[in-house]
């Protein structure tokens, strides 16, 4: 699962408490929480009116049993309540957390994709110079461009509208050129030393 996404759930579960179980918002059970209570207690004053008055025992019993259940409900009600807005300030909490998280993912990757574009620069400019020392064509650099990101042949040639017989003649043109054996060689010539763990001497630094 993505960030955006774990984002989206929460906040839609924050919004929601009740939208993991299918119950509702924490807001929607205090009016009927509060009508119970309000009817309970009526009903309890109406229960003693009835005892004072010398009502049958069936009658109050039953007044009786129905406040019962009035209260409970009420209670029953107003304990989801206190539950799902328990609930509601942890998945607050979680949110924001992961909105801490994503905004300083983003930062890191503005960072590196800053860095990155500035390494490509550089890797590219040393590949035109490169290019320029193996005295490429303009054909030929493009192919050689396109050969180092891996396109295969039948596209190279899709992409500059020309055969692939005319591809493999310019990239054997470039091979020729440059001394090394095939693409495998041209990519580990410009791309191996990016892949060297940090410290690591390169060829043809001084002391190495």
């Amino acid at each position: 699962m993505t960030h955006s996404e774990t984002s989206s759930d929460l906040e839609r579960l924050t919004l929601d408490p009740g939208a993991e179980d299918g119950a509702l918002q924490p807001s929607v059970l205090v009016a009927p929480a509060v009508l119970l209570l309000v009817l309970t207690v009526l009903m309890a004053a109406d229960v003693v009116s009835d005892v004072r008055a010398g009502s049958p025992l069936p009658h109050v019993l039953l007044e009786a049993g129905v406040m019962a259940l009035g209260l409970a409900g009420a209670l029953r009600l107003w304990s989801r309540y206190l539950d799902l807005r328990r609930r509601t300030r942890l998945l607050g909490a979680r949110l924001s957390r992961v909105r801490t998280e994503l905004s300083r993912a983003r930062d890191d990757f503005a960072r590196f994709r800053a860095e990155s574009e500035e390494a490509m620069r550089g890797l590219g400019e040393a590949i035109d110079r490169q290019f320029e020392r193996w005295l490429l064509s303009a054909a030929e650099r493009e192919v050689a461009l396109l050969l180092l990101k891996g396109l295969p042949t039948k596209e190279i040639a899709d992409l500059r509208k020309t055969s692939e017989r005319t591809v493999r003649q310019q990239a054997l043109a470039v091979y020729r050129k440059s001394g090394l054996a095939g693409r495998a060689e041209l990519a580990a010539f410009f791309l191996e030393d990016l892949l060297l763990p940090r410290g690591t001497p390169v060829a043809g630094q001084p002391g190495v």
